[in-house]
């Protein structure tokens, strides 16, 4: 099986995936040091639900992102970004009477802090009535996050309309987490409300234990029992899908730089690998791939592996699979 799409086998008009949710001006330290010390920064987009397209059209899938932004420079240039990167951006709406939102990476030894200038965004104008359902109905899949419903009542009206109207495209929902966005209390009944909905969803352990209070995949299946797949990923550890049945991969060992991101890295992994036909183990493989690519830079998303590499690795026996190794000197 092939992992890339070349242009000329393009044969059907639109996406097949359309991803949906706020994007942001980031910025980061050039270099992965604390963000009062760097002298140098760069300015790019972030944004969960466009990190996974962006992923997803460097392996050759037709992927969009619809959302909002401001009329404003920092808006104009995140859009056009993306567009560069082979997203469909035909979907996202400019604002004259909101901002572009921005936030701020800052690296340090206990892990990288972010810090949100977002309130009152265009994006988090939002509301039920965004698109269509025609448009909604077109892609063979629609991805959504946690992040959303937190962004204002009516983001919070728009992701459940989008969950629970009767829908064609199946959705995929990362629960994404963002303390900084709302508290514990709230977050932790409202998106497992909502990730209810959804067919396949995605979860880091760690999160999973801060909303709900569990400690395995298996427990996190219980509390969500209604998905059809439930992908469960354990930081450097290992990922599970439990659906049917259970299906384990081992994380590859990476010196990691900086970890946002990660996720959004391993999501579009996986669901390449789904939108291909692959079974289980070869797209939480995938995933793993992706994310440790991303684990390696500070900026959101990087340039995919090498074609070659990515082929090779995915083709690996267990033993070798499990002495992979990524870093900057691996």
């Amino acid at each position: 099986m092939t992992w890339w799409i070349e242009e000329a086998d393009v044969v059907e008009p639109g996406p097949e995936v359309l991803c949906l949710g706020e994007t942001m001006s980031l910025v980061s330290p050039a270099d992965p040091v604390p963000l009062e010390q760097a002298p140098v920064f760069t300015l790019s987009a972030g944004g969960a639900e466009s990190n996974v397209a962006i992923h997803l059209a460097a392996l050759g899938h037709r992927v969009g992102w619809a959302s909002r932004v401001g009329d404003d420079p920092l808006g104009r240039r995140m859009v056009a970004a993306i567009a560069a990167a082979g997203v469909d951006t035909g979907l996202v709406e400019v604002r004259a009477d909101a901002p572009t939102g921005v936030y701020f990476k800052d690296p340090g030894p206990q892990g990288t802090r972010v810090h949100y200038y977002r309130a009152g965004s265009a994006a988090s104008t939002m509301d039920a009535d965004f698109l269509p359902d025609e448009l909604l109905d077109a892609p063979r899949l629609l991805h959504l996050s946690g992040i959303t419903p937190a962004l204002s009542a009516g983001c919070d009206r728009l992701i459940r309309h989008l969950l629970t109207r009767e829908r064609r495209a199946r959705i995929t929902f990362d629960v994404n987490y963002r303390p900084a966005l709302w508290p514990v209390e709230q977050a932790g009944p409202v998106l497992r409300e909502l990730a209810q909905f959804a067919d396949t969803v995605f979860v880091g352990l760690d999160e999973a234990n801060t909303l709900w209070g569990v400690e395995t995949p298996e427990d996190v299946r219980k509390v969500l029992n209604r998905p059809s797949v439930v992908v469960v990923k354990d930081g450097a550890n290992a990922a599970h899908a439990l659906g049917s049945e259970t299906v384990t991969v081992p994380a590859p060992k990476v010196e990691v730089v900086e970890p946002v991101g990660a996720g959004d890295a391993f999501a579009a992994g996986f669901l390449s690998g789904v939108l291909r036909g692959a079974d289980v183990a070869h797209c939480l493989r995938l995933g793993h791939l992706l994310a440790a690519h991303s684990l390696l830079s500070t900026e959101d998303h990087t340039a995919s592996p090498d074609r070659e590499d990515l082929e090779r690795w995915l083709s690996c026996d267990e033993t070798r699979w499990r002495a992979l190794s990524f870093g900057s000197r691996a």
